[in-house]
């Protein structure tokens, strides 16, 4: 089993905040490091390529986590959306392997969960363009996903990694609206309630298979599909 810690990157400071008072007990290596990278695509790249540079080696997985917005019906204000590929704005389409594995220990936690796609924009999506991207596949929206995977490509294709938003607004209920409040609310406790679902699929994906035996780099980032 891996003895290197889990990085978790969240955006925004109350991302952190909520993830840092989870229950972290049991994680594979120890505490996880918890790092906010700051809003949008540049500086989730930058952060990304500056910690896996000064630290090769040094972590056993990325997560991407924090607060996002559903684009399109079926999802709710507390829900969680796990990503099973992220697409960025120009098109490329990462794959991610843990997306149902991830949200089958969320739901055994008993939060609502939904796996599919995430399309990392470079603005705030609203409006028409959210049921757009809801035609062409997505379920979430977010504004840093696709860039800390194309770095982990770059820097560390063989990195396990996992992507997961709790839903602050839905198409029905935009961020500018009066119900706002509330659901962050709903959404920062139930961001910190992922914590034991991040710990047990960090552990599963930790823990050497008869293939990792003769082969324990083996890559969980697949190659490219767009």
């Amino acid at each position: 089993m891996t003895t290197a810690p889990l990085l978790v990157l969240c955006a925004l400071g109350p991302e952190v905040w909520a993830l840092r008072g989870g229950d972290w007990r049991g994680a594979a290596g120890g505490p996880p490091v918890l790092v906010r990278t700051g809003m949008g695509r540049r500086r989730a790249a930058l952060t990304v390529r500056r910690l896996l540079g000064s630290a090769p080696g040094g972590y056993g997985a990325v997560v991407v986590a924090g607060f996002g917005a559903a684009v399109g019906p079926g999802v709710l204000p507390g829900d969680v959306v796990v990503a099973d590929g992220v697409r960025d704005a120009e098109g490329h389409l990462y794959p991610v392997d843990s997306g149902p594995e991830l949200a089958r220990a969320l739901k055994e936690l008993g939060l609502t969960a939904h796996a599919g796609v995430h399309h990392t924009a470079d603005h705030v999506v609203r409006g028409l363009e959210r049921r757009a991207l809801h035609l062409q596949g997505a379920l979430a929206v977010d504004m840093e996903a696709a860039a800390v995977l194309a770095a982990l490509r770059e820097r560390r294709p063989t990195l396990p990694a996992a992507v997961l938003r709790v839903v602050v607004d839905t198409p029905q209920r935009e961020l500018l609206r009066l119900g706002t409040l509330p659901a962050g609310v709903r959404a920062w406790r139930t961001l910190r309630a992922t914590v034991p679902a991040l710990v047990d699929w960090y552990r599963q994906e930790s823990r050497p298979g008869p293939a990792d035996l003769h082969h324990p780099t083996s890559s969980t980032l697949p190659q490219e599909a767009s």
